[in-house]
């Protein structure tokens, strides 16, 4: 079957960025969907207003009547792997024969629609796929658009296209983790980076960076692969390939970098057309290489300077993408997904040089038991570019605890004297009755709870 030939659709973990937009999609195109997931949250709060219904209980007798008011072969039951395996529902639905995907494998039908940009990379690929859609919806070019995150510009992570014109692209976050990626049919494809990551499932970088190379094969072959300088140095990718860096001697690279407190400004040096003065509304070094890879696809499907000034200048960001949340006299106030070393050391590079004489304090809470403990010393590592470290205790997602790994583990690797563990609600007590100059949350995991609370206590300064 097509897969918008169903007549009803269940998701196992609805709730999820990725699900959440699958979710949407087929609810845009009027089919019934509703789902399980273990957390209310904003983004299910946003669903179930749009007519997306959302469980938050395991009810395996409800899920039967649900499903029973269709024809078996009339119904596709989309999971995530964050699922449980012993998750009473997905036992139910194995057991009794239901056709069940996982989320990338019906993305991967959908791309199979349309001219895919795929964008990929352990670190960088959300915002990138966010500014990759806002140069084409600014210039006018007809696509679809699944988002890893919720674009500040739309307040969305889908945007919804005409499918009946000819030439239809769709810009798709291309995740790796489970190798989801290789489902996908890309025309055109970026790799923002290649680093260790995701080791409970691959167990070395060395197949991380396997997966990378088979998803750069899988490009049309009359596309393109954008690829950053540090990636191509460390796999071997096919020949119909652009380069891009942020200040290396690559086809496209940024000259005449500078920074304001919410902006970055660059030259373009670019085989297509050079473009000089270009304003990102959003700042941050990082943030500037991620808008050099969205500037070479735009180029190459055809968008010209002008169009890509003007989206680069009217660009907002993603939510929990250095997100600037509370900026006044007395204190700043940055929210960020970052939850990996690499993501981590860039978020705090980038405020340190926006901010280079303010204190800077950070809240991390790590995500996963194993990628804590795979990836200690590097997360010390990095933490240690604060000057002041709060740590909230590991979020677990999909995982059981691994003993030994806790957050105090971490906590006696940092150097810094100004380190602490703390619970939530102590925390929220502590900035109540403290002063920061500059503070950042960080983490991946429910952390997120913790947004409002934090600047309604510094609003009140």
């Amino acid at each position: 079957m097509k897969i918008l030939d169903y007549k009803y659709y269940y998701f196992l973990g609805i709730g999820g960025i990725g699900m959440s937009a699958l979710a949407r999609y087929f609810h845009h195109f009027q089919k019934p969907v509703s789902g399980y997931d273990k957390t209310k949250t904003a983004l299910t709060d946003s669903m179930e207003m749009e007519g997306i219904q959302c469980y938050f209980d395991e009810n395996v007798n409800r899920l039967k009547t649900l499903l029973e008011k269709y024809n078996k072969e009339d119904v596709l039951i989309i999971y995530t792997p964050a699922v449980p395996n012993l998750h009473s529902e997905y036992q139910y639905i194995l057991n009794n024969n239901y056709n069940i995907q996982k989320r990338s494998q019906v993305l991967g039908e959908i791309t199979k629609q349309f001219k895919t940009i795929a964008i990929a990379g352990t670190h960088g690929k959300t915002t990138t796929t966010t500014m990759v859609t806002h140069l084409l919806k600014n210039a006018g070019i007809n696509c679809f658009s699944f988002m890893g995150g919720i674009s500040k510009n739309y307040n969305t992570n889908l945007l919804l296209g005409d499918p009946s014109q000819e030439n239809t692209f769709i810009v798709v976050e291309a995740d790796e983790y489970d190798r989801s990626f290789l489902t996908l049919s890309p025309y055109y494809s970026i790799i923002t980076s290649c680093d260790a990551d995701h080791l409970d499932i691959y167990g070395s970088h060395q197949y991380v960076k396997e997966s990378y190379e088979l998803f750069a094969q899988k490009i049309n072959k009359n596309g393109l692969l954008i690829v950053n300088k540090n990636v191509d140095n460390d796999l071997s990718l096919p020949s119909n390939k652009l380069i891009y860096s942020l200040n290396l001697n690559t086809n496209y690279v940024a000259e005449n970098v500078r920074f304001k407190e919410n902006e970055a400004h660059f030259d373009l040096v670019s085989p297509v057309e050079n473009i000089k003065d270009l304003t990102l509304g959003i700042t941050g070094a990082h943030n500037i290489e991620n808008s050099i890879a969205a500037i070479a696809v735009a180029q190459q499907i055809g968008i010209k300077g002008a169009h890509i000034k003007e989206a680069l200048r009217s660009f907002s960001g993603v939510k929990r993408r250095f997100d600037f949340r509370v900026k006044t006299n007395k204190v700043v106030y940055i929210d960020d997904y970052a939850h990996h070393p690499e993501e981590l050391k860039a978020t705090i590079s980038s405020v340190r040089k926006i901010y280079p004489n303010k204190k800077i304090s950070g809240i991390f809470q790590p995500h996963l038991y194993s990628r804590t403990r795979d990836f200690a010393d590097e997360f010390a590592t990095s933490l240690d570019l604060l000057d002041e470290i709060f740590l909230l205790e590991i979020y677990p997602a999909r995982e059981l605890p691994i003993e030994g790994v806790n957050s105090n583990m971490l906590l006696n690797k940092l150097k810094k004297e100004k380190k602490k563990v703390i619970g939530k609600e102590d925390l929220l007590k502590h900035i109540k009755e403290n002063e920061f100059e500059v503070l950042l949350t960080m983490g991946a995991g429910d952390i997120d709870s913790l947004i409002t609370p934090i600047e309604t206590i510094l609003k009140e300064r």
